[in-house]
């Protein structure tokens, strides 16, 4: 019997910082030169962090995807973390200016299948906490009827935890759940979002697929 699956929305649960953006274009060449040789090596040498990780789409409307694996969310509380995260370096306040139409949520991870990193991911917006309870009994029909896919997990926001960034529109905030799906091609990725969507009642507009544009393990600055 497989075991069953219950969400870990607790402070002891693995976190994973996303940061969803798009970014002015004529910034947009400075934007990926500060995220590849200084933003996402200053994020994984933080006590505590496990990887960094950045994709690009080309369909969604915020086209970076950040994502940051942590031992707990308690690591973003830590004085380490507070210390990055309140003192950010120049190239970086110049960055975030350059940012617009971001969301920055700090989840808790719940890991239901697979294991591995997919040369692609789907994000799936579920909108609720019913609809990311719900996605809990349909993950092994996902990966029995999508092929390509390695791994699936669910990301649960902590409201303490996911502050703002000055670019996002508090009128438009919305705190809610994701289904990540590790997969190895685009085809996988983009029916793994609509397989989930159509049995959500999901819009087309609230799952999108992201390349893998490169992933920095802690273990690898040691």
């Amino acid at each position: 019997m497989k075991k069953s699956v219950v969400i870990d929305r607790s402070l002891n649960a693995m976190g994973e910082l996303l940061i969803w953006t798009d970014v002015a274009p004529e910034k947009e060449e400075d934007f990926n030169q500060w995220y590849d040789t200084e933003h996402m090596q200053e994020r994984a040498s933080i006590p505590g962090f496990k990887w960094s990780r950045r994709y690009h789409s080309e369909t969604a409307s915020r086209p970076y995807l950040a994502l940051y694996r942590t031992d707990t969310l308690h690591v973003f509380s830590s004085v380490p973390y507070r210390q990055a995260f309140e003192n950010q370096t120049e190239w970086s306040v110049r960055n975030f200016s350059a940012m617009f139409n971001t969301n920055r949520r700090v989840n808790a991870v719940t890991e239901i299948s697979g294991a591995g990193t997919g040369a692609f991911v789907s994000l799936v917006c579920l909108g609720s906490d019913a609809n990311a309870d719900a996605a809990l009994t349909m993950i092994d029909a996902l990966c029995n009827e999508v092929a390509g896919v390695i791994a699936v997990r669910v990301l649960t926001p902590e409201p303490s935890l996911s502050t703002p960034l000055p670019s996002e529109d508090p009128s438009k905030r919305v705190l809610e759940p994701y289904v990540v799906v590790d997969t190895t091609n685009l085809g996988s990725a983009d029916a793994a979002g609509a397989w989930m969507a159509a049995r959500l009642n999901l819009t087309h507009h609230q799952h999108h697929s992201f390349r893998l544009l490169w992933d920095l393990r802690a273990s690898d600055l040691k």
